[in-house]
């Protein structure tokens, strides 16, 4: 029987399983891209939107299919063959994670409190009313990484029917010649898209946390890189619907999910029915971007080698808090700053990071009793 006991600190609290990660990349991580993505790919990419959100799928498919090798041909689990292999020097690796899950988890924060405020409030809120969420961040932040994937297994739900159901309510109020002349647009302009845009693809990576903490079974790639697909249709989907409804104007509909079936002509008589679908996939969003100061501070507490999360959360989440306290009306300077000048940083990681844990893909097996 192999020895599969990591260097450092992880429980079984943070195994995951293929159908969970699956499911995560099916109807998780679309969440994410149906809030402000769409407005910013159709105000540099027009009609073309789809392209530069068709080239974002591919690299990140690719990438991930790169991460599901590397966690291949062996009964340890990736990160276990890491600190096989580095030691202690995987504490470097999982520092380096915690930075980079805080600086993606920065525009989600100030996109969800945006789309709070704007969506849920018929007055003007307190400078304190988002708070709320860094205690549910805080609670979610000292649990293992299975909530994740137990929180996919209920999003099979909570995602796909809403979103089903908005799109139902649009997809016949549709004109989806808006999209046409195809290709339209310059291709230097959906090169600027897919640039700008780039924070809010970072798929591989995201799934990075649930990946090394799976033990690879037969038949699993095919299904991940199944559910990575069908997420990926749905968004496109809704990319098509979303810039047929709005056409000249959608680079002005922010917060594209909650807006997609204001057409829909039985509203005028139940009301907005809508809203119960908007909250629903509200929630998917709240998961997606706890998840990501989830994984910050599973990854800072197995680098520092303890299972004690109640202050590196605190920390953690205090900290953000101030942050979006103090930045939220500085929204368009970091979002500047970021995706213009910083988007380098998601493709870098993006690039590198595979590529690394590839490297104890071949590493012996230690097959002591």
């Amino acid at each position: 029987m192999s020895n599969t006991k990591p260097n450092l600190y992880a429980t079984a609290n943070d195994e995951t399983y293929g159908r969970q990660i699956a499911f995560t990349a099916a109807f998780i991580l679309p969440a994410a891209k149906l809030l402000e993505a769409p407005s910013i790919l159709a105000k540099y990419a027009a009609g073309d939107l789809l392209v530069p959100a068709l080239l974002h799928f591919l690299l990140q498919g690719g990438l991930l299919l790169a991460l599901l090798f590397a966690a291949t041909g062996s009964d340890k689990t990736l990160f276990e063959r890491l600190e096989s292999m580095l030691g202690k020097g995987a504490r470097v690796v999982y520092f380096f994670l915690t930075s980079y899950f805080v600086f993606s988890a920065l525009l989600p924060l100030l996109d969800l409190e945006k789309y709070v405020y704007a969506a849920f409030f018929d007055t003007a809120p307190t400078s304190f009313s988002f708070a709320m969420f860094f205690l549910l961040s805080a609670f979610i932040c000292m649990k293992g990484l299975k909530t994740v994937g137990r929180s996919a297994d209920i999003c099979l739900f909570l995602f796909l029917l809403p979103f089903l159901a908005l799109l139902g309510m649009s997809v016949f109020e549709t004109d989806f010649t808006h999209l046409l002349p195809l290709f339209g647009t310059k291709f230097g302009d959906s090169m600027y898209a897919f640039t700008k845009t780039t924070p809010h693809f970072n798929d591989a990576l995201f799934l990075l946390p649930l990946i090394g903490n799976y033990r690879h079974k037969k038949g699993d790639i095919p299904k991940i890189m199944a559910g990575y697909s069908v997420g990926s249709f749905l968004t496109l989907f809704f990319l098509a619907v979303f810039f047929g409804l709005f056409s000249s104007i959608a680079a002005r509909e922010h917060y594209a999910f909650s807006k997609i079936a204001q057409y829909f002509p039985a509203l005028k008589i139940t009301g907005r029915i809508d809203l119960v679908f908007i909250y629903a996939l509200t929630v998917v969003l709240l998961f997606y971007t706890c998840f990501l100061l989830q994984y910050a501070t599973s990854f800072f507490c197995r680098g520092i080698g303890t299972q004690k999360k109640l202050i590196p959360s605190a920390v953690l989440n205090f900290g953000l808090f101030l942050f979006v306290l103090f930045f939220n009306r500085r929204y368009n300077a970091l979002y500047a700053l970021i995706s213009g000048k910083l988007f380098w940083i998601f493709w870098l990681v993006a690039a590198m990071l595979p590529l690394f844990f590839l490297l104890p893909k071949n590493q012996k097996e230690d097959n002591r009793a």
